[in-house]
């Protein structure tokens, strides 16, 4: 890879950073790419470069968020499978609502957007996170793995609320 080519992907990630960010605080469809654009310190038009539509950008940071949990559960994984495994499981995520939170915010946001590629990613990101938690179960030999599964993934669920509305004693802290 060229500098000029490792200089467009570094820019491309800074859009889609500040497209996380801009969406996050005020909502997909309230944020502008112009707000985008003043975040990450370019041009409007230069967005477009890289992106065709608001609608591509979200699909991006959406990618951005989904890749984030799974890789962080895989790394988990990766550490072997062991009694600790769903505490292990609990901290990552909560360590990348530490870290993300905004990315965190716009995936709540994104289960109440209609649009069909927008649902579609949403469909493909949860159902990923789903099938790594339900596989890690089931091969740790935890009992009733889909039902730990659902609660699993409704713990999490509930820890974006608590963290959303800044509501610690949702998680009994």
């Amino acid at each position: 890879m060229g500098k000029s080519d490792t200089a467009s992907v570094n820019r491309k990630e800074e859009i889609i950073s500040a497209a996380i960010e801009v969406f996050a605080e005020v909502g997909y469809y309230r944020a502008t790419t112009a707000q985008v654009a003043q975040r990450a310190k370019i041009s409007q038009p230069y967005i477009f470069r890289f992106f065709s539509t608001k609608e591509a950008l979200l699909l991006a940071a959406l990618e951005v968020s989904w890749t984030r949990v799974i890789d962080s559960f895989h790394k988990v994984l990766e550490s072997g499978l062991s009694e600790q495994l769903e505490p292990d499981l609990i901290r990552a995520y909560e360590d990348i609502l530490d870290s993300y939170r905004n990315e965190t915010l716009l995936q709540m946001q994104a289960q109440t957007i209609q649009e069909d590629s927008i649902r579609e990613a949403m469909r493909k990101g949860f159902g990923e996170v789903h099938r790594i938690v339900l596989d890690a179960f089931d091969n740790a030999g935890i009992p009733n793995p889909q039902e730990r599964t659902m609660l699993f993934l409704a713990r999490g669920m509930l820890c974006n609320i608590s963290s959303a509305l800044n509501m610690p004693e949702l998680m009994g802290k």
